[in-house]
């Protein structure tokens, strides 16, 4: 396998950074156009397939009762994300390289090796969403279309060769169109204040409620997103260096700023579509029709409930999902093994190696919305790998510099990451 670190960055933004000085160019506004893009393909991580199927059997099973959990969800996804880009603009350097720097080369490894665990198992729900879209809207045989999601998929990533900036349009538009169906769906669905209301207070409705609690968390909180977050951060940054304009002290604040906007806009979207996943199951709960247990129950409750443009909406999005999704996880697992090891495989050869668990899994006749819920369980499992590593990095203040967590983001991020690992030791009692 060839060596290789990251692609230079100044190739992050596909052509010459505008300087300040410029007519109508400010130092500000530079930042801004600079540093934003990647915090929305992160944010495509937390509306993959598996997320529509932990939203929508949470919702089909319990009503409202866990809309709390996506709430909490998307603001810790927030939370860490902002620590992955600081973590970038601060030392130019993305997560991954830094546990490969400062660990000793076991721990480092090992680190690796969980890490592409998870990128199976993300692209384990990506190709398996894809393919089910594909079967829900043109009677497609399963592993025919896991294996059309991922000659797709891979074709999307290619855009990333010919100009990041491409990539991220294409990814921000995907976003946005999955919104706007998922919007469209809860907007129909009419949901009662009452029920939104009483969704918002903390609990859980026995041991299955719990797995479904850890899947939103994993299907949200993706640990390849992290990585993959801090990676285009330190990119981004990078350019920013190399034209000058981000410097030592009040520059890097200014950048932070940029990345707090970014990832706000992009997470608050994805927020919402997570929500509203939730509400559309709530709203087949509430229904006379027959029991909701897979992503074809849905299609079928909302072309009852709420007429076939709706469902026509969730299977389209549901698609688009898979699709732009499984790019970005295999181009995450591109950045994670650069980061660790300094190695880079064929993309061709990923693609096939992430790919292949998911065409068994559909060839086995396995049941689909099963197999989405529990591949989030997994990455929920692989969370503290990603997230301890994260807050002891960006509370070293030698490391970070003027940017370094405050105690209170500090002790912020440990309630998180106690209260996820609580939350997956609770799985494993009897």
């Amino acid at each position: 396998m060839p060596r290789s670190d990251q692609r230079p960055s100044g190739t992050v933004l596909d052509g010459k950074v505008p300087r300040p000085g410029e007519p109508g160019v400010t130092r500000s506004a530079v930042t801004r156009a600079v540093m934003l893009g990647p915090a929305f393909v992160a944010a495509v991580a937390y509306v993959d397939p598996g997320n529509f199927a932990t939203n929508f059997t949470a919702g089909a099973h319990y009503g409202h009762r866990l809309l709390w959990v996506v709430l909490v969800a998307n603001v810790a996804g927030l939370f860490f994300q902002v620590l992955a880009a600081k973590l970038g603009v601060a030392t130019g350097r993305d997560l991954m390289r830094l546990c490969r720097d400062r660990y000793p080369r076991p721990v480092a490894f090992g680190l690796w090796a969980q890490a592409e665990a998870v990128a199976v198992a993300t692209d384990l729900a990506e190709i398996i969403g894809g393919a089910l879209a594909l079967h829900m809207l043109l009677g497609t045989p399963l592993l025919l279309g896991g294996v059309v999601t991922a000659l797709v998929s891979f074709a999307l990533l290619h855009h990333d060769r010919r100009g990041r900036r491409r990539f991220d349009w294409i990814v921000a538009g995907s976003l946005l169109g999955i919104a706007g169906a998922m919007l469209w769906l809860a907007v129909a669905a009419r949901p009662g204040v009452s029920g939104l209301s009483s969704g918002l207070v903390p609990g859980f409705a026995g041991r299955e409620s719990l797995v479904l609690a850890a899947g939103i968390i994993g299907a949200t909180v993706m640990p390849h997103a992290v990585f993959l977050h801090s990676a285009r951060s330190a990119e981004r940054a990078g350019a920013l260096r190399t034209a000058g304009i981000l410097r030592a002290g009040h520059d890097e604040r200014m950048v932070l700023r940029g990345v707090r906007f970014d990832v706000t806009v992009a997470m608050v979207l994805a927020g919402l579509v997570n929500a509203a996943m939730l509400v559309g199951g709530a709203h087949l709960a509430a229904g006379t029709g027959p029991l909701v247990e897979t992503l074809e129950d849905v299609r079928d409750g909302l072309r009852t409930s709420l007429g076939g443009g709706v469902a026509l909406a969730f299977c389209g999005a549901l698609l688009i999902s898979g699709l732009v999704s499984s790019s970005v996880g295999t181009y995450a697992g591109q950045v994670i093994m650069t980061g660790f090891l300094r190695r880079r495989l064929p993309l061709m050869v990923r693609r096939a190696l992430t790919v292949l668990p998911a065409l068994v899994v559909l060839a086995a006749g396995a049941d689909p919305t099963a197999a989405l819920v529990w591949s989030q369980v997994v990455l929920s499992f692989g969370l503290p790998f990603a997230l301890v590593p994260l807050l002891l990095f960006t509370r070293d203040r030698g490391l970070m510099g003027s940017l370094v967590n405050r105690p209170v983001t500090t002790a912020c991020g440990a309630l998180a990451g106690a209260a996820i690992i609580c939350l997956n030791l609770s799985l494993l009692l009897p």
